[in-house]
C-alpha cells in the first residue's frame, strides 16, 4: 500500500513525535523513508534594505569580517552562497536523522526554497505515497501570522498526510 513514505523533518518536538510513527507504517510496509529537509529561503538573512547579511556581532545585525566592508547592516553576502551554507549544514542532521532508522531502507535529501512547496514538489517528484510529518502545535493568531506548512501539505497534497502533534511527544 505504502512504497514511498515522505518524512519531512526540521527537528523540532513535533517532528520528533511523527518519527514513531514513520518507523512504524515503514517497518509495516517494508516501505522507501524519504527523510525531507528543506531550508526555508524566504527569511533567509534578509535584512531591512533586502540585502542578505551574514551572523551577528559587530553592527546592527551583521559580522565585519577582516578585509571585507561592512555597514550598518552588516557584511552583504551572495545569497546563493548564504542557501549553500544552510544546506551544507543541513545535511549531517538529515543523515543521523535518516539513521535512527535503522534498517529500514532511506533516502536523504536537503532542498531549499518555501517549505510547503518544496514538500509538495518532492511527492510529485518521487512517487510518495504518504506523507508523515509533525506539527508545532501553534493555534489562533500565532498560527495565522505564521502559516503552518503541515496545514498547507495536508490540503494539497495528493497522497494521504498524517499529522502529528508536538504534544504526541510529551
Amino acid at each position: 500500500m505504502y512504497r514511498h513514505i515522505l518524512y519531512p523533518t526540521d527537528g523540532s518536538t513535533g517532528s520528533e513525535a511523527a518519527m514513531a510513527h514513520v518507523r512504524e507504517l515503514a517497518t509495516r510496509f517494508d516501505a522507501t523513508v524519504h527523510v525531507l529537509h528543506v531550508v526555508d529561503t524566504r527569511h533567509v538573512g534578509l535584512g531591512m534594505s533586502g540585502g542578505y547579511l551574514s551572523g551577528s556581532g559587530s553592527g546592527l545585525s551583521g559580522t565585519e569580517i577582516e578585509g571585507e566592508e561592512s555597514g550598518m547592516v552588516g557584511k552583504r553576502i551572495d545569497p546563493d552562497e548564504q542557501e549553500e551554507t544552510f544546506i551544507d549544514r543541513a545535511r549531517p542532521f538529515v543523515e543521523e536523522t535518516a539513521a535512527e532508522l535503522d534498517d529500514i531502507d532511506t533516502v536523504p535529501a536537503v532542498k531549499s526554497g518555501n517549505p510547503h512547496e518544496v514538500i509538495l514538489e518532492y511527492v510529485d517528484d518521487h512517487g510518495i505515497d504518504l506523507v508523515v510529518m509533525g506539527t508545532h502545535g501553534r493555534t489562533g493568531v500565532e498560527r495565522y501570522l505564521l502559516g503552518s506548512v503541515s496545514e498547507k501539505v495536508v490540503r494539497m497534497a495528493d497522497p494521504p498526510v498524517m499529522t502529528v502533534s508536538a504534544r504526541d511527544a510529551e
